[in-house]
């Protein structure tokens, strides 16, 4: 069974800081890239961050580039991370993890799993 956890979510102060994990199992987590895609109240789902180990390639949307980053540990096995700094209200959104076979993708149809979301909060 293919499941990805993602956690980390809760309230912080605007400028303040959070750090999402998503633990991947079920799947060969080196033949995946890993993306969290977002969704506030009111609005369409968004991908906000990927990384790709097949080629190292990442990819930033432009809102949080310079605050976001994603990146995978050598000392945690098939997880990924998105630290979050500098959060503004307009962060505030559902945080999902999701998994696309070999390369990144912006197309949300073309994702293969997903994991069932945290909620972040930036308060003003």
């Amino acid at each position: 069974e293919v499941q990805l956890q993602a956690s980390g979510g809760g309230l912080v102060q605007a400028g303040g800081s959070l750090r999402l994990p998503c633990a991947v199992s079920g799947i060969p987590f080196d033949d995946y890239a890993m993306s969290w895609i977002r969704q506030a109240p009111g609005k369409e789902r968004e991908v906000v961050s990927c990384m790709s180990k097949s080629d190292g390639s990442l990819y930033y949307e432009n809102s949080v580039k310079g605050r976001f980053t994603i990146s995978s540990d050598s000392d945690t096995e098939n997880a990924f991370f998105l630290q979050m700094n500098s959060l503004k209200p307009e962060d505030s959104a559902v945080y999902f993890c999701a998994a696309h076979a070999v390369f990144w993708s912006l197309l949300l149809p073309e994702y293969d799993y997903w994991g069932q979301g945290t909620q972040v909060t930036v308060s003003s």
